[in-house]
């Protein structure tokens, strides 16, 4: 079993599944409203922990009752949330999304406590894995790849500046085709791995311009996108990690990431490591 910090946001998801989504100035009047623990970093926290892994995370929430609506399935489900630290002057992050029947989602993020994170001690617990996100202050999770001397992965989802340190020193940094765009030769440069997730047409990994493995996505139905891109970088994170060739981890992310598209809601969505396998084995 992996043992694995993440470092990152944690939010609760309020969220309306409509039959479309809205044009810029129109409304849609059919959604139906639900609540789910979400939060990049309380994401790939949770997905990683369903998957086998030994799980802490470090965040930051409001002391209010939001605050144990985002963290209940973290806790039902084991992850460490010893460093999660209840800031009293500050909200829980909420996420308003609004999801198609396509799957399609809008995201906008009031980040609250998020945005309270310091990494008071920039020495991570002895663990295998170090995993950050960039919803997460960038220098929280700078500090943390600077001083961890284990495997790093960050997501740097929702592109904006990068510190130099992640973009240097990071073994794996996750990106979709937009972000990977935005970053451009910053991520060929690296020495590090880089891996591309392309939706519904899967994924590649990168080692500077070398393509290094290529993966197609299970095809499936899609309710809601909002988690796969945390499952696939936890997915792909451990199976790097535990030693599985860069064709094989690609394929077992890519698998992780279409499961948790077909459940409504980020937390509720994530998928158990037999789930994965199975459906990996259904589509050998």
């Amino acid at each position: 079993m992996a043992s694995v910090v993440v470092v990152g946001s944690i939010n609760l998801d309020i969220v309306a599944s409509a039959t479309r989504l809205p044009t810029p100035g129109a409304k849609v009047t059919d959604a139906l409203l639900t609540r789910h623990p979400g939060g990049g970093g309380a994401n790939q926290a949770l997905a990683a922990r369903r998957l086998g892994a030994d799980v802490a995370l470090i965040g930051r929430v409001g002391r209010d009752a939001e605050a144990s609506a985002a963290l209940a399935l973290l806790r039902e489900s084991g992850v460490d949330l010893s460093a999660v630290a209840a800031v009293p002057d500050a909200a829980t992050g909420i996420a308003l999304i609004a999801v198609a029947a396509s799957g399609e989602n809008q995201i906008v993020v009031a980040p609250g406590a998020n945005l309270r994170l310091v990494f008071e001690n920039p020495k991570i617990p002895a663990v295998d894995v170090f995993i950050g996100e960039h919803q997460a202050p960038g220098d929280a999770v700078a500090q943390a790849v600077k001083n961890f001397e284990g495997f790093t992965c960050v997501a740097l989802a929702t592109a904006s500046e990068a510190d130099e340190v992640v973009l240097r020193d990071a073994d794996l940094i996750v990106v979709n085709e937009s972000e990977a765009a935005w970053y451009g030769d910053s991520l060929a440069l690296r020495d590090g791995l880089v891996a591309k997730t392309f939706g519904a047409s899967g994924a590649a990994l990168y080692r500077g311009s070398e393509q290094l493995a290529r993966a197609s996505s299970p095809a499936v139905t899609a309710v809601d996108t909002t988690g796969a891109g945390d499952a696939f970088t936890a997915a792909l994170t451990l199976a790097l990690v535990e030693g599985q060739p860069h064709a094989e981890a690609l394929n077992f992310a890519c698998a992780a990431g279409a499961i948790a598209t077909q459940r409504s809601g980020a937390q509720p969505s994530l998928p158990a490591r037999d789930e994965v396998e199975r459906v990996l084995k259904e589509n050998d």
